[in-house]
Protein backbone atom coordinates (compact mmCIF):
# COMPACT_ATOMS: atom_id res chain seq x y z
CA UNK A 1 0.00 0.00 0.00
CA UNK A 2 2.83 2.41 0.89
CA UNK A 3 4.66 1.72 -2.40
CA UNK A 4 1.48 2.30 -4.37
CA UNK A 5 0.90 5.65 -2.66
CA UNK A 6 4.53 6.67 -3.25
CA UNK A 7 4.18 5.68 -6.92
CA UNK A 8 1.03 7.80 -7.49
CA UNK A 9 2.33 10.68 -5.40
CA UNK A 10 5.56 10.76 -7.41
CA UNK A 11 3.62 10.85 -10.71
CA UNK A 12 1.39 13.61 -9.30
CA UNK A 13 4.44 15.64 -8.27
CA UNK A 14 6.05 15.14 -11.70
CA UNK A 15 2.89 16.45 -13.37
CA UNK A 16 2.65 19.45 -11.06
CA UNK A 17 6.28 20.39 -11.59
CA UNK A 18 5.99 19.85 -15.35
CA UNK A 19 2.97 22.12 -15.70
CA UNK A 20 4.32 24.88 -13.46
CA UNK A 21 7.56 24.78 -15.47
CA UNK A 22 5.61 25.14 -18.72
CA UNK A 23 3.74 28.12 -17.27
CA UNK A 24 6.93 29.75 -16.02
CA UNK A 25 8.47 29.41 -19.48
CA UNK A 26 5.27 30.57 -21.24
CA UNK A 27 4.24 33.57 -19.16
CA UNK A 28 6.87 34.02 -16.47
CA UNK A 29 4.74 33.12 -13.43
CA UNK A 30 2.33 30.53 -12.12
CA UNK A 31 -0.11 29.91 -9.25
CA UNK A 32 -0.20 27.06 -6.74
CA UNK A 33 -3.51 25.87 -8.18
CA UNK A 34 -1.72 25.11 -11.43
CA UNK A 35 0.54 22.68 -9.58
CA UNK A 36 -2.58 20.83 -8.40
CA UNK A 37 -4.16 20.96 -11.86
CA UNK A 38 -0.94 19.73 -13.46
CA UNK A 39 -0.66 16.80 -11.06
CA UNK A 40 -4.25 15.71 -11.59
CA UNK A 41 -3.99 16.19 -15.33
CA UNK A 42 -0.78 14.17 -15.53
CA UNK A 43 -2.41 11.23 -13.74
CA UNK A 44 -5.47 11.33 -15.99
CA UNK A 45 -3.45 11.74 -19.18
CA UNK A 46 -1.21 8.89 -18.08
CA UNK A 47 -4.26 6.69 -17.66
CA UNK A 48 -5.32 7.67 -21.15
CA UNK A 49 -2.04 6.33 -22.58
CA UNK A 50 -3.00 2.86 -21.31
CA UNK A 51 -6.09 2.73 -23.57
CA UNK A 52 -4.04 2.21 -26.77
CA UNK A 53 -5.95 4.82 -28.75
CA UNK A 54 -4.66 6.37 -31.96
CA UNK A 55 -2.43 9.39 -31.22
CA UNK A 56 -4.94 11.85 -32.72
CA UNK A 57 -7.64 10.54 -30.36
CA UNK A 58 -5.31 10.75 -27.37
CA UNK A 59 -4.51 14.42 -27.98
CA UNK A 60 -8.16 15.33 -28.60
CA UNK A 61 -9.34 13.58 -25.44
CA UNK A 62 -6.30 14.92 -23.58
CA UNK A 63 -7.18 18.48 -24.58
CA UNK A 64 -10.72 17.86 -23.32
CA UNK A 65 -9.39 16.54 -20.01
CA UNK A 66 -7.11 19.55 -19.53
CA UNK A 67 -9.93 21.94 -20.48
CA UNK A 68 -12.26 20.38 -17.90
CA UNK A 69 -9.54 20.54 -15.23
CA UNK A 70 -8.95 24.18 -16.19
CA UNK A 71 -12.66 24.93 -15.86
CA UNK A 72 -12.83 23.28 -12.43
CA UNK A 73 -9.66 25.06 -11.26
CA UNK A 74 -10.97 28.34 -12.64
CA UNK A 75 -14.28 28.05 -10.84
CA UNK A 76 -12.47 27.20 -7.59
CA UNK A 77 -9.39 29.43 -7.69
CA UNK A 78 -9.91 32.07 -10.39
CA UNK A 79 -13.18 33.77 -9.45
CA UNK A 80 -11.57 37.21 -9.54
CA UNK A 81 -9.62 36.43 -12.74
CA UNK A 82 -6.28 36.89 -10.98
CA UNK A 83 -4.76 33.64 -12.29
CA UNK A 84 -5.92 33.96 -15.92
CA UNK A 85 -8.62 35.79 -17.83
CA UNK A 86 -10.11 34.52 -21.07
CA UNK A 87 -13.07 36.93 -21.09
CA UNK A 88 -11.64 38.65 -24.18
CA UNK A 89 -10.81 35.41 -25.98
CA UNK A 90 -13.08 33.99 -28.68
CA UNK A 91 -15.53 31.27 -27.70
CA UNK A 92 -14.87 31.52 -23.97
CA UNK A 93 -17.03 30.14 -21.18
CA UNK A 94 -17.24 32.48 -18.16
CA UNK A 95 -13.72 33.67 -18.94
CA UNK A 96 -12.34 30.40 -17.53
CA UNK A 97 -11.88 28.31 -20.69
CA UNK A 98 -11.76 29.16 -24.38
CA UNK A 99 -11.33 27.44 -27.72
CA UNK A 100 -7.85 28.84 -28.55
CA UNK A 101 -6.41 27.39 -25.33
CA UNK A 102 -8.27 24.12 -25.80
CA UNK A 103 -6.44 23.83 -29.13
CA UNK A 104 -3.15 24.64 -27.38
CA UNK A 105 -3.89 21.88 -24.83
CA UNK A 106 -3.71 19.36 -27.66
CA UNK A 107 0.03 19.87 -27.96
CA UNK A 108 0.49 20.13 -24.18
CA UNK A 109 -1.41 16.87 -23.66
CA UNK A 110 0.64 15.13 -26.35
CA UNK A 111 3.86 16.30 -24.69
CA UNK A 112 2.64 15.32 -21.20
CA UNK A 113 1.61 11.85 -22.38
CA UNK A 114 5.00 11.39 -24.04
CA UNK A 115 6.74 12.40 -20.79
CA UNK A 116 4.46 10.05 -18.83
CA UNK A 117 5.40 7.09 -21.04
CA UNK A 118 9.08 7.81 -20.31
CA UNK A 119 8.76 8.37 -16.55
CA UNK A 120 6.13 5.81 -15.56
CA UNK A 121 8.05 2.62 -16.47
CA UNK A 122 11.10 3.85 -14.57
CA UNK A 123 9.01 4.61 -11.48
CA UNK A 124 7.21 1.31 -11.72
CA UNK A 125 10.54 -0.53 -11.82
CA UNK A 126 12.15 1.53 -9.03
CA UNK A 127 9.18 1.70 -6.63
CA UNK A 128 7.31 -1.53 -7.26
Amino acid sequence: MRKRLLYWLTLFLCGGVLYVTIELLWRGWSHYSMFLAGGIGFLLLGRLTKDHLPPWAEVLIGAGIITMIELAAGLLFNREYTVWDYRGAPLNLWGQICLPFTLLWMSVSGFAMWVYTKIEPVLRKKIW
